[in-house]
C-alpha cells in the first residue's frame, strides 16, 4: 500500500474488497492522487503527482476506469455504512436528492444533451449549455467541527438524453424514474433506519411522492400554490355498493389560503436558513389529500411560509409525514441549500468538468468518483486531530472560526505529503549535507497551484 498515516490507512482499505489484488494497486493510486492533484483531474495529471510520469505501463491506470470489472454500486454502499457511522449514527437520516448539469463537449460523448444550465440561467434570461445531467444522492448532515450541514455525496447516476437513448434504442428513464430508484436503493441499504428525503419542487409529482410513501421514506418538496386539495374521504357507511371514494370535499387552494383573513400564522425562528445563522418567519400549516385525475392519492402535510420582512416570496412546502410538526419539516428543507454548495466545491476543488473520458464506461465512473471524493475527503479530514485542521484554515490576517471544505481538502493534503516526505527520506543521515532538489511532484503541485 502506499505510505499514507495511520489514520488514513483503516478508511482506504474499506474499498480493497471492490478490486482484485492488480487492480487495487492502481485504483488506490488513481484515489490518492485524485486528492493531492491540483486543477484538472486527468489521469495524467494524477500520475504526475504520484511521481509517475515516467511510468511506461500507464495504460493500466486508464483501465481502472474504462474497463476493469468492479462495482460502483456496491463501493458507495460502502461509503454510505461510513458516512452513516461517523455523521449520521442516530436520529432519521437526512436525504438530499438533486440532479446538475456537467458542461461537456464532443461528438464522442454520446449520453450528453442540451439543457437548461439552471447556474447560469435566471427566471428572466434562459442559458442553455451542452452536457452531462447526473442524479445524486446525498447525506445531509451537520458536520461537527465545520459548524454546519454539509452535503455528502454517495450515490450518483447517469440520466442520459433522450436522443442518445433512441438512439441507442433503449427507453428513457426521466428523472423523476431515476431519483426514484436512487431513494428505493437507499432504502434497500438503511432496512432498520428512518429516512427522510428533501428534493426541490422538480420531486413534486404525486407518483414520486406514492412511491416514497410505499417505501416509507418521507418526502419533503416544495408545493405549488395552486395545488389541488381535497378533505380525506369520508368513513364508507355499510353494505354501500361501488368503487369507494378517494376523496372528500375540495379545500380552498393555498394561494387563497396566503391571503385569508381566518389563517392562523405562528411565528417560529429557523437556524440556518440558506447559509444565514437563523431567521423569523411566520408559518401555517395543515393535512389533506393530493390527488389528479388518473394518478395515485398521496396525504400530505402542507406548510405555508411567509417572511414576515418580505424579504422572499411566499412558498409552500409538502411532507408525506403526516405526523411530523411544521417546523421540523422547514428545519430539514433548509439543508437542500448545501446540496448546491457541493455542487459548486466539487467543481472548484475537486476537478468535476475537466476530467477528458471518451469511453462510456470511464464517463458513467469518473463524475461520480469524484463527487463521492468529497465525501472521502470528508471522512479523512473528521479523523484529524482539530489543530491540524486549524492550523490550515487559520491565517494572522484572515482567521477563520470554522474550517470550510477548501481547508479539510488542504488538511488531507498537508497530512499526505507529510507521511510521503517521511516514507522518503533516507534512513541514515549522510556525513555531508546534500543539495536540496525538489521532487518531481511538488514541482508539478506548484506550477499547478490553481
Amino acid at each position: 500500500m502506499l505510505p499514507l498515516p495511520a489514520r488514513f490507512a483503516g478508511l482506504i482499505l474499506t474499498f480493497a474488497p471492490l478490486f482484485v489484488h492488480r487492480s487495487w494497486r492502481h485504483a488506490q493510486l488513481l484515489l490518492i492522487g485524485a486528492i493531492l492533484t491540483p486543477g484538472r483531474r486527468t489521469v495524467s495529471s494524477i500520475l504526475r503527482i504520484m511521481g509517475r510520469a515516467h511510468e511506461r505501463r500507464f495504460v493500466h491506470a486508464h483501465r481502472i476506469l474504462n474497463r476493469a470489472a468492479w462495482c460502483p454500486r456496491a463501493g458507495s454502499r460502502i461509503l454510505l455504512g461510513l458516512l452513516i457511522e461517523v455523521f449520521a449514527a442516530r436520529g432519521p437520516v437526512i436525504l438530499g436528492l438533486d440532479d446538475t448539469i456537467e458542461r461537456r463537449w464532443g461528438r464522442r460523448i454520446q449520453a450528453r444533451g442540451i439543457y437548461r444550465d439552471p447556474v447560469r440561467s435566471s427566471d428572466s434570461h434562459f442559458v442553455k449549455a451542452s452536457g452531462l445531467r447526473w442524479m445524486s444522492l446525498m447525506l445531509l448532515a451537520p458536520i461537527p467541527w465545520a459548524g454546519r450541514v454539509w452535503a455528502l455525496p454517495f450515490l450518483t447516476a447517469l440520466v442520459p438524453s433522450e436522443r442518445a437513448c433512441r438512439e441507442r434504442g433503449r427507453r428513457h428513464k426521466p428523472l423523476l424514474d431515476v431519483g426514484r430508484q436512487l431513494a428505493l436503493q437507499a432504502r434497500r441499504w438503511l432496512p432498520g433506519r428512518d429516512l427522510v428525503l428533501v428534493g426541490d419542487s422538480g420531486f413534486s409529482a404525486i407518483k414520486f411522492l406514492d412511491a416514497m410513501r410505499r417505501a416509507r421514506v418521507t418526502a419533503i418538496t416544495r408545493l405549488r400554490l395552486d395545488a389541488a386539495l381535497y378533505e380525506p374521504a369520508p368513513p364508507r357507511p355499510p353494505g354501500t355498493i361501488g368503487r369507494p371514494r378517494t376523496k372528500g370535499g375540495r379545500l380552498p387552494t393555498l394561494a387563497q389560503t396566503l391571503v385569508a383573513a381566518d389563517t392562523l400564522w405562528h411565528r417560529v425562528v429557523v437556524p440556518g436558513w440558506y447559509g444565514a445563522s437563523e431567521r423569523v418567519i411566520e408559518i401555517a400549516s395543515g393535512t389533506a389529500v393530493w390527488r389528479h385525475g388518473g394518478l395515485p392519492v398521496v396525504p400530505i402535510r402542507w406548510v405555508l411560509v411567509r417572511d414576515p420582512e418580505d424579504r422572499f416570496e411566499p412558498q409552500a412546502l409538502l411532507c408525506t409525514d403526516l405526523a411530523c410538526e411544521p417546523a421540523q419539516i422547514l428545519s430539514w428543507f433548509v439543508r437542500r441549500w448545501s446540496v448546491e454548495v457541493t455542487f459548486q466545491e466539487a467543481r472548484a476543488h475537486l476537478g468535476v468538468e475537466t476530467q477528458r473520458q471518451w469511453s462510456d464506461t470511464a464517463i458513467a465512473r469518473t463524475t461520480p468518483c469524484l463527487l463521492a471524493l468529497f465525501s472521502i475527503v470528508t471522512l479523512l479530514a473528521a479523523r484529524l486531530p482539530a489543530r491540524q485542521r486549524r492550523r490550515t484554515a487559520a491565517a494572522t490576517w484572515y482567521p477563520k472560526p470554522r474550517p470550510t471544505f477548501a481547508d479539510a481538502l488542504a488538511a488531507v493534503r498537508w497530512a499526505i505529503w507529510r507521511q510521503r516526505a517521511l516514507a522518503t527520506s533516507p534512513r541514515r543521515r549522510p556525513r555531508t549535507k546534500p543539495r536540496f532538489r525538489l521532487p518531481a511532484s511538488w514541482t508539478y503541485a506548484l506550477c499547478h497551484a490553481a
